[in-house]
């Protein structure tokens, strides 16, 4: 390894900020870290740091830590057997080091990553040829399953693949090195390293651990735990672990009866028999399969070692019913066999077995599950909430976990870290942010005060007119509540009137026609009867349907949207019963906001003189957003959707979207070229019928595409699939926009603490707060922007990565226009936590359910997902219909 230069950070560890535990913002105002000339980067090289807005210090949950000198080795670790379980793998590795060959290990601790990947601190004599290559095969030997059964012997082959110089990662943090594949390895191996410890003593999820000593019964058979997530992280000029509280969902252990009476909220075992209904008993198959429960092999002393399996499926028979046959030819029920081999009869012998291992048959009470398993499937929606208020913190309590979290990582205790030569500084740092200026909202005539300056990323509808208020010539109410009362129902119609009007809106007609039924009629017919009578009675078709509903109607809610949006392409808004009554005049301006855009209304804009990049008449710019939803975790087989979203007007104010299904799992939007031209071709109809811009100079200048939902090691992926899909479609088009591509990232721990003077109600940092020094990437050009005030927990921030820039946007112009853009969500008088456009795509997405026709018998939707008639994609893109032509220019969506 080449000798260490001096003047590299002085102390190891403290990076170019100085010796260990240094402030980062005493040095970042004065050191600017520039990648060298000859570096190559996935992204858009940084520019350069943002200097606009008011500087704060902030800390942030990321640790400083040192990057051991010297080289990791590299071995890939393959087992004959087929595929086993991480725990096991683990399991196996220390049984070879500490047993089976002590003698190859005698210097070190190895980590492994549970899969193939191992890593050492020093070279492994093999034997012989020690070059890349060289494979040694070990047996090794774990317990055998029972007192009777011989040790298992496992098959373990090590063969060195590479030998990494960490030198390469002080290079990759001070911007004299590419991200190659050594860098990812050795990040990888660090990575591995910092987790091998915790993954032996407590269950792991990913990169996140759960200590069990912090939970909560949510009903069900779950509960809920909180742990630690940790990653290293390469960052501007240091290396960094950044710590976070994470949130799992455990099933609840012990017998396994007392869990599926749990799930299915009874407390009677003999209902676990037989007489379970069909539904009930796929829906409790589903919820126990893969989960792992100790059984006892039969023994008539009571001597069977105990095991532990997998629950492959539920059987739909009781213990006293299902048969089999023996080695001799006797047939006999598995009640029956466990009574003869234990010399007890069953407690419960009606209730259903389960699968387990190989197909073998064990009867529920026998059965325990095993504690600290963590659910992999998608909780029920039921939960969620409970989940939510569970994982919430405030930003003080957070920090203080994150704190006591290194106690329990202990990283100076474990014989990995300490082997691997990784230190860890325990000093919470700091670093520099800046809050940035709110945009000035502009409203539209009548309004007392034309301009509204934010604070604290929030303001107020009173005395606004909207921007460009939309018209309500007539319209129909529809109350599916039985108990809404006819006092509530001209409450409703002179409080909705009142409040469009107030917001500048026309609203012709003050007496709606309205009908009453239930949420079980024929919510389609009734919706068309309502129709009918507006026409017959006041000669033209409604402009809108207000509905009310019940409390937990949501297949009511479904199946009016799918009618108004999909069927009849007319706007339709949905309210709850108990929102209605006594609702204050805010939540009717609510209401408003809504509406007025679903009718084709502008409810505010930003200022041009504000934020010019948004307004520029000659250099108009359209903004996409894009987003994919994946099915839950644990299902299979169903698809993905993907949905992109447009602005068509001058102002980046008012949005398009376009929908569509593809391949389960999918990330990239596979028909990204047809949806960019369907809506680029709509924002410049709009210019020119709407806005009456000559056909001329129609076309957008710019293009901005914030897309959502992208890990970083598909940031490749996206350059080389997505853009040139986006290029493709202009060229289709024959226009030629400067394009910007961004990506907007929601799934990551890093999180903002302020100082006291600084911090909001909520204790969070301010609306506007934005970081792009110090936690950033080595070279790329990313940063943090937190844009919406605090409410409950501690905010996270967006994480914005810039890939691909044609129009050579600074860090200030870039940063200001994310901001802006977080600020016309329309359905809001607050900032929203990213842009507009991102926030829309998502919701479009989570949409895809009333794009099939709720009156299918064969349930393309249901509880439990596609059914087995719709779960290949082919089948469901037939099955998906795409919004009605008369909403399709519309925020059907707000």
């Amino acid at each position: 390894m080449p000798p260490r230069a001096q003047g590299r950070g002085g102390a190891r560890g403290g990076g170019r900020g100085g010796g260990r535990g240094g402030d980062w913002a005493a040095f970042a105002d004065h050191v600017i870290f520039a990648p060298a000339a000859h570096i190559t980067t996935v992204g858009v090289r940084r520019p350069g740091y943002g200097s606009t807005g008011r500087p704060i210090t902030v800390n942030v949950n990321s640790f400083t830590a040192e990057i051991p000198d010297g080289s990791i080795y590299h071995y890939d670790v393959i087992s004959a057997d087929k595929a086993l379980p991480s725990r096991m793998n683990l399991e196996i590795i220390t049984a070879l080091q500490d047993h089976v060959a002590p003698h190859i290990f005698a210097d070190t601790r190895v980590v492994f990553d549970g899969r193939k990947n191992l890593y050492a601190p020093v070279e492994l004599d093999l034997g012989g040829d020690s070059c890349e290559g060289h494979i040694l095969q070990f047996d090794v030997n774990l317990p055998g399953a029972s007192q009777a059964s011989p040790p298992k012997v496992y098959k373990v082959r090590l063969t060195r693949v590479a030998k990494i110089n960490t030198e390469v990662l002080h290079r990759f943090i001070e911007g004299k090195q590419s991200q190659d594949n050594a860098v990812s390895t050795a990040l990888m191996a660090l990575n591995v390293v910092i987790r091998m410890q915790p993954s032996m003593r407590f269950p792991t999820k990913g990169r996140s651990f759960f200590t069990l000593d912090n939970s909560r019964d949510i009903g069900g058979g779950l509960k809920l735990v909180r742990g630690y997530f940790q990653s290293i992280r390469p960052a501007i000029g240091r290396m960094l672990i950044n710590i976070d509280i994470s949130t799992g969902v455990v099933y609840q252990h012990g017998p396994l009866i007392q869990l599926c009476l749990a799930y299915l909220n009874e407390r009677n075992p003999l209902v676990l028999s037989r007489q379970l209904d069909e539904r009930r008993r796929v829906r409790l198959g589903r919820f126990i399969t893969g989960i792992r429960v100790e059984t006892r092999d039969a023994s008539t002393n009571n001597t069977g070692a105990t095991r532990a399996r997998v629950v492959r499926r539920l059987h739909n028979e009781g213990a006293n019913e299902v048969t089999f046959v023996m080695r001799g030819g006797r047939s006999m029920t598995v009640a029956r066999y466990f009574q003869e081999a234990t010399g007890r009869a069953l407690q419960f012998p009606s209730l259903l077995c389960v699968e387990v291992g190989q197909g073998a048959l064990i009867p529920l009470e026998l059965c325990t599950v095993l504690p600290g398993q963590l659910v992999k499937k998608e909780i029920p929606d039921d939960k969620k909430a409970d989940l939510v208020k569970f994982s919430t913190m405030a930003p003080k309590a957070r920090l203080e976990s994150i704190r006591k979290g290194l106690d329990v990582l202990a990283y100076g205790q474990s014989e990995y870290v300490r082997k691997f030569g990784l230190i860890v500084e325990p000093s919470l740092p700091a670093t520099q942010a800046r809050v940035l200026k709110a945009p000035t909202l502009r409203y539209g005539p009548g309004s007392r005060a034309l301009r509204v300056e934010p604070r604290n990323g929030s303001w107020n509808m009173a005395d606004k007119r909207f921007y460009n208020p939309a018209t309500i010539a007539n319209w129909v109410l529809i109350v599916f509540e039985s108990r809404f009362s006819d006092n509530h129902v001209k409450d409703v119609i002179k409080n909705f009137v009142e409040g469009c009007r107030t917001t500048g809106m026309t609203v012709t007609d003050s007496n709606p026609i309205v009908r009453r039924t239930v949420a079980n009629s024929n919510i389609p017919d009734t919706l068309q009867a309502a129709g009918a009578a507006c026409y017959a009675e006041k000669k033209v078709p409604p402009a809108l349907f207000v509905v009310i509903l019940p409390e937990g109607a949501n297949d009511t809610y479904t199946i009016v949207k799918h009618w108004g949006d999909i069927t009849k392409g007319v706007p339709t808004q949905c309210m709850k019963s108990r929102n209605c009554t006594r609702a204050t005049v805010q939540f009717w301006a609510n209401v408003a906001l809504k509406v007025n855009v679903k009718m084709g209304g502008i409810n505010v804009i930003t200022d041009p003189s504000q934020v010019p990049l948004l307004s520029d008449p000659h250099n108009p710019i359209v903004v996409l957003g894009a987003d994919v939803m994946h099915p839950g975790a644990g299902t299979n087989g169903r698809p993905s959707y993907a949905a992109v979203v447009s602005s068509v007007d001058s102002n980046a104010a008012y949005y398009i979207a376009t929908h569509r299904v593809q391949e389960s799992r999918q990330e990239l939007i596979s028909d990204l070229q047809s949806m960019t031209k369907d809506l680029l071709t709509k924002y410049m109809a709009y210019r020119n019928k709407v806005e009456k811009v000559p056909v001329s100079s129609m076309a957008p200048k710019r293009l901005v595409f914030y897309r959502d939902g992208v890990s970083e090691g598909q940031f490749q992926q996206v350059l080389q699939y997505e853009l040139p899909m986006i290029k493709a479609a202009c060229q289709e088009l024959k226009i030629d926009p400067r394009i910007t591509l961004v990506i907007v990232g929601k799934r990551h721990h890093i999180r903002l603490f302020p100082r006291d003077e600084d911090a909001d109600r909520s204790g969070n940092c301010p609306a506007g707060t934005v970081v792009d020094r110090d936690i950033g990437h080595p070279t790329e050009f990313d940063y943090y922007l937190q844009s919406h005030g605090g409410l409950l927990g501690t905010s996270r921030p967006g994480h914005y990565s810039v890939l691909y820039d044609d129009n050579n946007l600074t860090a200030d112009t870039m940063q200001s226009l994310s901001f802006a853009l977080c600020h016309v969500y329309a359905g809001s008088t607050r900032s929203v936590s990213i842009p507009a456009p991102v926030y829309y795509a998502d919701k479009v997405c989570a949409r895809a359910k009333i794009h099939f026709d709720p009156s299918k018998t064969d349930g393309t939707w249901s509880e439990s997902g596609f059914t087995n008639a719709t779960e290949t994609l082919e089948a469901t893109k037939r099955d998906f219909k795409p919004v009605n032509l008369a909403q399709a220019g519309r925020m059907y969506f707000s």
